[in-house]
């Protein structure tokens, strides 16, 4: 066991936006070959862990309800594989809380990223070393969304979400994220696909330092799962033409499978500017404007 400390970690969960997100196959056990490229924004959930008797999770923050907070959390599942894996480098408990500050099923990473930060988390408080391959394993064991998280830097990532190439480059990004509060079932998103053998990504410049770079590589790309989500939630594709009229904004995109949706924007006035109006005009939806993390 490792030896134990008083002082609690934490450890911040970033959002994840799939900037672009194509469906280029369905391999033989039903799993769908996917491109995409990821970026990570610096607005998050947040973990705190500190040694304890016995494993607990409490979770708070505006989507703690949603969230849940039993044995089934991704957070308590990350805890439980960590030990399996090493079952005498960590503390014989830990209480965990978990701020939950990005919304549920929204398309952003949510549960994944938790996931990947407890992980992190572990990795620091734990007796020893990690190694990250063997960190990765176990992520991909939880979904996969979490070996991307895991690193939550801009990549590209093909497969399942196993193959990540992160990358040396990437130009200062502004954001602004909206979801209509509407969770989105990512296995009805995928069912409704009118196509599974879509065209690659293309090739991304190298080295990708400029914002104009990226705004064009942007164009040429997509997410082949945004006409069916917009299907399923109609609100959806209603934020998409709304983020469109918002002075500045170079792309706007849904993120994921949804339901939320991001805007590009050429500066932080731009995007704090745009979220302003958004929420003017959406009170109800989460909003929130925030840079890339590089």
């Amino acid at each position: 066991m490792a030896a134990p400390t008083e002082a609690a970690l934490t450890e911040a969960a970033p959002a994840k936006v799939n900037l672009a997100l194509h469906v280029v196959g369905r391999r033989v056990d039903g799993y769908h070959e996917l491109e995409s490229l990821v970026a990570f924004v610096d607005i998050a959930d947040e973990l705190v862990a500190r040694p304890a008797r016995t494993d607990r999770l409490t979770v708070i923050g505006p989507f703690a309800a949603a969230a849940g907070n039993s044995d089934s959390n991704l957070v308590m599942r990350a805890v439980r594989a960590f030990r399996a894996r090493w079952p005498d480098r960590l503390p014989t408990g830990l209480d965990i809380t978990l701020t939950k500050n990005l919304p549920v099923a929204a398309g952003i990473g949510g549960g994944s990223a938790d996931a990947a930060a407890m992980l992190r988390l572990l990795a620091r408080l734990g007796d020893g070393d990690f190694p990250l391959a063997e960190l990765r394993a176990i992520a991909l064991t939880l979904g996969a969304d979490v070996p991307m998280c895991l690193l939550s830097r801009p990549a590209e990532v093909r497969g399942v979400g196993e193959i990540i190439h992160p990358l040396r480059d990437f130009p200062p990004t502004h954001l602004v994220l909206v979801n209509p509060l509407v969770p989105v079932a990512t296995a009805e998103v995928f069912r409704r696909l009118a196509r599974r053998d879509n065209p690659p990504m293309p090739a991304l410049p190298q080295p990708l330092t400029r914002p104009a770079q990226l705004g064009l590589w942007l164009a040429e790309t997509r997410n082949d799962l945004e006409p069916a989500a917009v299907a399923l939630v109609p609100a959806i594709g209603e934020l998409l033409a709304d983020m469109r009229l918002l002075d500045g904004c170079a792309l706007a995109r849904m993120s994921g499978s949804g339901g939320t949706v991001f805007g590009l924007f050429g500066s932080a006035a731009q995007a704090h500017q745009a979220a302003h109006e958004l929420r003017a005009r959406h009170h109800q939806y989460w909003v929130a404007a925030a840079p890339a993390i590089g």
